[in-house]
């Protein structure tokens, strides 16, 4: 009998698999319990009609951070088992196309708009030195990037995105996700036409054949997993931590929706009730994905920000592998088409009419919850609860169970940071 820790993880998503696969590497017991017949989480893709549905979005890989893809490819044989791909996103405005990030292609709208941008941009300059901190996103947007960027654009399509109030969204949640505006740097893109690659995505790895999925599968091998598992209790008795009932282990990762602990969890335990009770305020989008076929183009994301439009994004999962569409002889090709919010499917098909491409719907899938939406006191709740739930052997890992906004690799990161801390206090280095 091990005497190494037993340890409950609760989804099987990115952050879930990922963590579950490092520490049963290192010989801790895993267990793994999904509510659903599939494993994935937000991830998941399904093959239909010959295409590859990506349920929630698109998901591609890569990293800045070299702990990450260390511990990524030594689980795959990149050379044959990926391909890269250059990102090559555009927005779709005024029924024109313009570069990604739209601040780097000022020079592809009219001319009118560009004189407009040009003296936002220096008035902007001219006040910098007396400007106060922003505190929202609201406001950073337009100090940054001015009146008439904020609403061609950035207002539009965050308010699709997150259908939030944007001065509500405090600006610390962005710290690491987007690179920060530089009025010189937008001037030199527009001068120098060069490409984009400070973001993390500009190239990125994807999978030959299954997508996302084929990472999550492989991750998930030898692993212990229950599917389709209802959980109803977690309690503490006798030190130890009391799943349904019925299954006892030493430590719990949590990766579900923060927000249903209220009900799951049965610790008396005062505080940590008061602090559940607060995630209620917490708000958050689901979105309604369409697999859809397609003209043949070269893009890999087209973002949609007009409100003409009800989608706001088109992403080109056909392009990251040719085996990810049923027949490239025709000369189309698969997409995924994302709305925010749940959407009837006759809305859906009256929307698609009105995009580029002649899209033909195959598929819909809605996900309740997909994009989280921070609060002015989101992270301070959620650190008092990681604070209560640890006198307990609880940890929260990922998107919604941290409520931050979280990627593929940013979960690899975090499960690489959440398993060393806990496998050194089992007194086992990381390997």
């Amino acid at each position: 009998m091990s005497n190494k820790l037993a340890y409950a993880v609760i989804g099987t998503g990115i952050s879930g698999i990922s963590i579950s696969k490092m520490l049963s590497d290192n010989g801790s017991n895993v267990e793994l319990f999904e509510k659903n017949s599939k494993i994935g989480g937000l991830i998941k893709c399904e093959k239909i009609s010959g295409h590859l549905f990506h349920k929630v979005g698109g998901h591609v890989f890569n990293s800045k951070d070299n702990r990450v893809l260390d511990w990524f490819w030594s689980n795959f044989d990149r050379e044959n088992e990926f391909v890269q791909a250059e990102r090559n996103a555009k927005i779709f405005i005024n029924n024109s196309y313009v570069g990604y990030p739209i601040e780097n292609f000022i020079y592809q709208l009219d001319s009118e708009c560009i004189n407009q941008i040009i003296e936002d941009l220096l008035y902007i300059s001219s006040i910098n030195k007396k400007r106060t901190i922003v505190r929202n996103f609201k406001s950073f947007l337009l100090e940054n990037f001015g009146k008439t960027l904020f609403e061609l654009y950035f207002r539009p399509y965050n308010n699709k995105i997150w259908n939030t109030d944007l001065s509500n969204i405090p600006l610390d949640w962005l710290d690491g996700k987007l690179p920060m505006p530089n009025i010189k740097n937008i001037i030199s893109s527009n001068f120098l036409r060069a490409p984009e690659n400070a973001m993390v995505h500009s190239t990125f790895w994807y999978p030959k054949s299954g997508g996302s999925q084929f990472i999550i599968d492989r991750l998930s091998n030898n692993l212990k997993i229950n599917k389709n598992f209802n959980l109803t209790s977690i309690d503490w008795k006798e030190g130890k931590l009391l799943v349904n009932n019925n299954l006892f282990f030493d430590s719990i990762i949590y990766t579900g929706n923060v927000k249903d602990l209220i009900n799951i969890i049965k610790i008396d335990d005062k505080e940590l009730i008061e602090l559940l009770l607060k995630t209620k305020q917490f708000k958050s989008n689901g979105t309604s994905n369409v697999l859809c076929e397609t003209n043949y183009t070269n893009l890999s994301w087209l973002y949609l920000p007009e409100e003409v439009f009800s989608a706001h994004r088109i992403i080109y999962t056909g392009n990251f592998s040719e085996n990810n569409n049923a027949s490239i002889a025709e000369n189309r090709r698969s997409c995924v088409v994302e709305f925010s919010g749940k959407h009837s499917i006759e809305s859906i098909n009256k929307e698609i009419s009105k995009l580029p491409g002649n899209l033909k719907p195959i598929s819909y899938n809605y996900e309740e919850n997909s994009y989280v939406i921070q609060g002015k006191k989101t992270r301070e709740i959620i650190n008092d609860i990681k604070t209560c739930l640890s006198k307990y052997k609880i940890y929260l890992h990922g998107r919604f169970a941290e409520w931050e906004y979280y990627n593929m690799d940013i979960c690899i990161e975090r499960s690489l940071t959440l398993s060393s801390k806990l496998l050194n206090e089992e007194g086992i280095n990381f390997q």
